[in-house]
């Protein structure tokens, strides 16, 4: 059977009238030199629908990035701690940089000088002496142009002529030997951070002559402890400085700390958080800044090969839940989707027609 067309139905009379009035229309229109064409030509209809955006459906890993504003500074200051008995006679100024031979500050006008190692002292170096200590010592007096002698643990009347050699150079007395006290050993170079004792204070065993820091600029951040699993020493972490600019760090040194915070009620309570160190893998980054904040972002949750949209293609359902308008060819369908892990602008989803490289709308 043949499909009824359904219409506005006219009667045979009424298109019969129409028509001759037409035709008398154009009679009158033609003796007038009117071309009635002008009034019946239609201007192209303009498309005003735009092709939607589009993106596609990825498979990839996910990764959760979890944010923490830290400082940037140079890191904690540690005490630079005075051995000797006497009197300050000498001292460097914040913002100083030290490094190896220097005089570090001086006790009874006769100078603390540093050296590089990582084993503190903690006796006089004379002839006879042996250990980790002289071949320590001597490491330095190499490295500063003496010689003579072999770096080895032995302290020898070599090492002991370099020494006096050094001595001379430094305008002190030439003993041949190292007291307790008239060197310091750091890993290497230092900033001088705060000098809090004046001039002719008084120098004793245990008290600090000045704060100091490493020179390389790192950021210190407190992570609460319940994020502590996000914290790996060794990690790579995403750095976000003030004005945008990204790189990336390490994560370098964690230490349990505690704060006293009080609350509303004026009670005070210990707070114990993780102390976390992070460096910049170009050190670089940061030469245009001396103190500001920076945001770091340690990996959080891991999604691996799942199914991913940008998060903007995601539609909220009148039902409830999510969905996501697939395109296929000239046409598109919402189909319903569950999301599991969001990160970087993405989040992954599952449903029924859901593939790798289908196209979904990405609403403007």
């Amino acid at each position: 059977m043949a499909a009824r067309r359904r219409g506005r139905g006219r009667t045979g009379k009424a298109v019969a009238g129409a028509a001759i009035a037409l035709a008398a229309a154009a009679a009158v229109a033609a003796a007038l030199g009117v071309d009635l064409r002008s009034f019946f030509d239609q201007p192209e209809a303009e498309a005003t629908a735009e092709t939607p955006a589009t993106a596609e459906v990825v498979q990839q890993t996910l990764t959760e990035t979890v944010a923490v504003t830290g400082d940037l500074g140079y890191g904690d200051a540690l005490d630079m701690a005075c051995l000797l008995n006497g009197t300050l006679t000498g001292l460097p100024a914040a913002g100083d940089v030290l490094e190896r031979g220097d005089v570090l500050y001086s006790v009874d006008d006769t100078p603390v000088v540093l050296l590089y190692g990582s084993l503190p002292s903690y006796r006089a170096l004379a002839v006879g002496a042996e250990g980790a200590d002289v071949k320590q010592l001597e490491k330095n007096l190499s490295k500063l142009g003496y010689d003579g002698f072999t770096v080895d643990d032995e302290f020898t009347d070599a090492t002991a002529d370099a020494v006096e050699r050094w001595q001379d150079d430094l305008g002190i007395e030439e003993t041949g030997r190292v007291d307790l006290g008239r060197v310091v050993f750091t890993p290497a170079a230092i900033r001088v951070d705060t000098v809090e004792p004046q001039l002719g204070s008084a120098a004793q065993p245990g008290a600090a002559a000045f704060t100091y820091t490493g020179l390389d600029k790192v950021v210190t951040v407190e992570v609460e402890l319940d994020d502590q699993e996000l914290v790996v020493v060794g990690d790579p972490v995403a750095i976000t400085l003030p004005d945008g600019t990204e790189a990336t760090g390490t994560v370098t040194a964690s230490e349990t700390a505690v704060t006293h915070e009080t609350g509303q009620g004026g009670e005070t309570e210990d707070v114990t958080y993780l102390d976390v160190t992070v460096t910049a893998d170009d050190a670089a980054v940061f030469d245009a800044l001396d103190q500001a904040s920076v945001d770091v972002g340690f990996s959080g949750d891991s999604a691996p090969d799942v199914l991913t949209v940008p998060v903007e293609a995601l539609l909220g359902l009148a039902e409830g839940g999510y969905g996501v308008e697939l395109v296929d060819g000239g046409t598109t369908e919402v189909i319903a989707v569950e999301t599991g892990l969001f990160a970087d602008g993405y989040v992954e989803v599952s449903g029924e027609g859901l593939e790798a490289g289908r196209a979904v709308v990405v609403p403007s």
